[in-house]
């Protein structure tokens, strides 16, 4: 294959090429959200490179392990963002004793403060996340549906949607329970999970 057709190729296209054994078109996928994700994990190790790299290949190592498990129903960049966001906590986790993520290096004492606004990748995910959750929302029958916005979207109390719906608590906790079974249901049958 040219090195053309590797550019202009889909991810899903890359995907395909990879699990047939094309190693050129991961080096593609790779390049592809590589600058992307270094930055990320550059703005959260507090300008470390060294770290940032670590981080960015061990991501991609387990982008390239589990290629096989990709659902082509949801975007390639939703996936690998989900791994690099899982791979980041990660090491959080195996750093968390030696160093702080808040402690900028070289600058002994200084503590900067934690972001709390989320990364353009991170809203994307999120956005999408929410409108599979909507569309699997508006499969449902309209009492469930009901509940579970009441529930988990207002943060009602089950006495609270008692109240409001004028029906037993007893009767609510099992509706909802109902509810929840038929949304996981959608999901799974849908493979969002």
């Amino acid at each position: 294959m040219e090195i053309e057709e590797y550019m202009v190729s889909t991810d899903q296209q890359l995907v395909s090429l990879v699990l047939g054994g094309d190693t050129t078109a991961f080096e593609h996928l790779f390049n592809r959200y590589r600058d992307s994700i270094f930055r990320l994990y550059l703005q959260r190790t507090g300008g470390s490179a060294d770290d940032a790299d670590d981080i960015l290949q061990e991501t991609f190592v387990k982008i390239y392990l589990n290629l096989h498990k990709y659902d082509s129903g949801f975007t390639f960049g939703q996936w690998v963002y989900t791994i690099a966001r899982n791979t980041f906590i990660d090491y959080l986790r195996r750093r968390r004793d030696d160093l702080s993520i808040d402690t900028l290096p070289g600058n002994a004492g200084w503590v900067a403060p934690a972001s709390t606004i989320p990364t353009p990748e991170e809203s994307y995910i999120t956005f999408q996340q929410r409108a599979q959750l909507e569309s699997h929302l508006r499969r449902m029958t309209p009492r469930y549906r009901s509940l579970i916005e009441l529930r988990f979207f207002r943060e009602l109390s089950y006495e609270e949607i008692a109240d409001e719906l004028r029906i037993p608590v007893g009767t609510v906790k099992t509706q909802i329970h109902r509810a929840r079974e038929q949304l996981c249901k959608l999901i799974i049958d849908s493979g969002m999970m």
